[in-house]
């Protein structure tokens, strides 16, 4: 279903569906993606800062873009599109075995100035592990269709 820009609430808020990190799945996106040994290799993870394996954090952001399409706050359609990201935070890693969820709010709502047939959706989008601790923090911002006007008979 399509929501338009007049569709949407500041304040509105949607809860995910979970995703669990696959440790294969991290090391395959490390190695293609992010290379780091604390991404890619147990042993070398084992003696750095954090102990053990860790997924990347732009592994984390796929896996949490896919999980904001699949709650559809902002509804199912083509004409939703990234226009960038405000911030972005990884407070605490994320390993294989977490089961992560992530909330999402919007924060604010504008009508564009140069194309009048959209308008900017602002949301801030905090994911957590199994435990509830955030281990990730972002402010997309997103490029959402106005209502089309129907001509007058």
């Amino acid at each position: 279903m399509i929501r338009y820009l007049e569709d949407l609430n500041v304040g509105e808020k949607r809860l995910s569906g979970t995703v669990e990190v696959a440790e294969a799945e991290a090391i395959e996106f490390a190695r293609r993606y992010d290379p780091q040994p604390m991404h890619i290799d147990c042993e070398a993870a084992s003696r750095g800062r954090f102990g053990g394996l860790i997924a990347s954090g732009w592994h984390t952001a796929a896996m949490a873009m896919r999980m904001i399409v699949d709650a559809a706050l902002l509804g199912e359609g083509d004409d939703v599109l990234g226009m960038g990201v405000d911030s972005i935070r990884w407070p605490r890693p994320v390993r294989p075995g977490d089961v992560l969820q992530a909330e999402i709010e919007i924060v604010a709502i504008r009508p564009s100035e140069s194309q009048p047939a959209f308008g900017i959706v602002k949301m801030s989008v905090t994911v957590r592990n199994q435990r509830g601790e955030v281990v990730m923090v972002f402010q997309p911002n997103c490029w959402v269709p106005r209502r089309p006007l129907v001509a007058p008979c």
